[in-house]
């Protein structure tokens, strides 16, 4: 992948932050893995574009140990982040980070394993409720992706009442693709995004609906499944399946009442897919991909009747972590746009959407290198974890705001 800054400089204050004022970024895109012909013209290759819009980065806080998610907490309570490794933190706004949380469930900290997402509870300031996402350590070395919610104690030391949900079925003897992002709807419902764990024998249970590999759940905020899931009543199926046939998805967000997620492919084929209950969105049949063998991925073709086109796909990939639409005072040009974190090359990626289709694309700070998770303050600045031993909360601001 070709990319370089236009301009960069980088100026260290005291306390160690660090300041760094940065126009955008023009990028060139390499050879393509595969040459499937997108289905309609903004599927594929939008225009890319560069907004001139200049920025600077304050690291907010450094330390993390490859963060995965990250949540605000209301007020100036700060934020709370998970460490792959299986640590729950509390960070101030000042960078100080606690001690590691108590209560959290037991991880496998193994290749992509370890404690994923967090997200708080729609009705946090009345419950103190957080979810979290994570692979859990199974019996005989399997492993599975879980989901749990607990109660966050008032001086945020402690996670209490902890209630595990969901714990993907089968366990898998992979310690890869995972997932898994954790989001709400307005209507009282939780989803959360897995993986299909990679492996050759494993990936076909993606479409499987007796299995949860591969799949979007919902499940009510209680834990409990709703009564008009798609496949509550297919006494084959596990009902607290939402949708399914996905490969990795690592971001997810609710977007005017309808989910939207987004997830790895193989050597090309990333996908962006507005979710819809019941739908087959095509993994391993269908890619626009291909393995990283150079051989095909499944029919070998990018579409199938009855299965979903993604509304965009990457070709070379961006390993997209989570997303986020914009929505703040800040970056008023950049309301309702996508801004996506990119593991490789890094960065993060902007989608400016019309019509639920993609217009636009820009990349930017992808010097930040491997982007986690994105997400907008409540001063409308924009947060970005970066996801290394010594991973960083990074603030971006436009440049010479305060």
């Amino acid at each position: 992948m070709i990319y370089q800054t236009r301009s960069t400089l980088i100026a260290t204050a005291l306390g160690g932050l660090v300041a760094v004022p940065a126009c955008a970024q023009t990028f060139e895109r390499a050879e393509r893995n595969a040459d499937f012909e997108p289905a309609f013209e903004e599927q594929f290759r939008a225009e890319l574009v560069d907004s001139a819009v200049e920025l600077s980065t304050e690291t907010v806080a450094s330390g993390l140990v490859h963060p995965w998610g990250i949540a605000i907490l209301p007020g100036e309570d700060g934020y709370i982040v998970t460490e792959r490794p299986g640590q729950l933190r509390h960070v101030s706004e000042d960078g100080t980070i606690s001690e590691p949380i108590s209560g959290v469930p037991e991880v496998m900290n193994e290749r992509q394993g370890g404690l994923l997402d967090v997200a708080l509870a729609p009705d946090f300031a009345e419950n103190r409720r957080i979810y979290m996402t994570y692979a859990k350590p199974l019996r005989g070395g399997r492993n599975a992706t879980a989901a749990a919610f607990g109660t966050l104690s008032e001086d945020m030391s402690a996670l209490e009442d902890v209630n595990e949900f969901f714990v993907q079925e089968p366990g898998s003897y992979s310690p890869m693709h995972f997932g898994s992002r954790v989001v709400f709807d307005e209507d009282g419902h939780v989803f959360v995004t897995t993986g299909e764990h990679f492996g050759e024998d494993e990936r076909v249970f993606a479409q499987d609906l007796d299995k949860t590999y591969g799949k979007t759940v919902r499940f009510n905020l209680d834990g409990t499944i709703p009564d008009d899931n798609p496949f509550v009543d297919n006494g084959d199926a596990i009902p607290s399946i939402w949708s399914y046939g996905h490969r990795n998805v690592q971001g997810a967000l609710v977007m005017d009442g309808t989910l939207w997620a987004i997830e790895h492919g193989p050597a090309g084929g990333d996908e962006l897919n507005v979710i819809e209950a019941g739908a087959n969105y095509g993994w391993p049949v269908v890619s626009y991909g291909q393995n990283y063998d150079g051989t095909p991925v499944g029919s070998g073709e990018p579409r199938q009747e009855g299965m979903e086109e993604p509304v965009y796909f990457w070709d070379p990939v961006i390993a997209p972590g989570d997303m986020i639409a914009y929505d703040g005072e800040m970056f008023g040009d950049w309301q309702g746009d996508l801004l996506i974190g990119s593991l490789n090359p890094g960065g993060i990626a902007r989608l400016s959407l019309s019509d639920g289709r993609v217009q636009e694309e820009e990349r930017i700070l992808m010097d930040l290198g491997r982007v986690r998770d994105v997400t907008v303050d409540e001063d409308g600045s924009i947060l970005a974890i970066t996801d290394f031993e010594n991973g960083e909360i990074i603030r971006i601001t436009p440049a010479g705001s305060s």
